[in-house]
């Protein structure tokens, strides 16, 4: 079995759409805390971090399936999967058209993170350490 060069295309397309959840996750982070009330205070900080640390944690998933690191492939698929539930909580009304995004790209990470070639790429990089 041949080590590719480089993260084949559908492992690159999973770990570009982690990414911009991480971003999104970010900035909703700051929306948060820019929009903290003297009421409510405790919750704004906290679900402030929250929200940070999970648009971090993404952030480096996602840079660690470009460099085909296969620790990376666990929380993606766990976040994944809550952005499923996300995307189900969401179904309904006037945001079913959110629903659908978020269902759509949690879909799309998961068949680029399983796909044959994405599979074969990590586990040789896990072979290899040299890569």
């Amino acid at each position: 079995m041949s080590r590719p060069a480089t993260a084949p295309a559908p492992l690159l397309v999973a770990a570009s759409l982690v990414a911009v959840e991480g971003l999104l996750l970010l900035g909703y982070a700051v929306l948060e805390v820019a929009s903290v009330d003297s009421d409510r205070v405790a919750v704004a900080a906290t679900t402030g971090l929250f929200f940070l640390a999970y648009g971090v944690g993404l952030l480096v998933c996602a840079r660690g399936l470009s460099r085909r690191r296969s620790w990376a492939r666990s929380p993606v698929v766990l976040a994944q999967l809550i952005q499923l539930g996300v995307a189900w909580s969401f179904w309904g009304g006037s945001t079913t058209a959110v629903a659908i995004a978020v269902a759509l790209v949690a879909v799309i990470v998961l068949v680029g993170v399983f796909h044959p070639a994405s599979i074969e790429a990590l586990e040789a990089a896990d072979a290899d350490p040299t890569v």
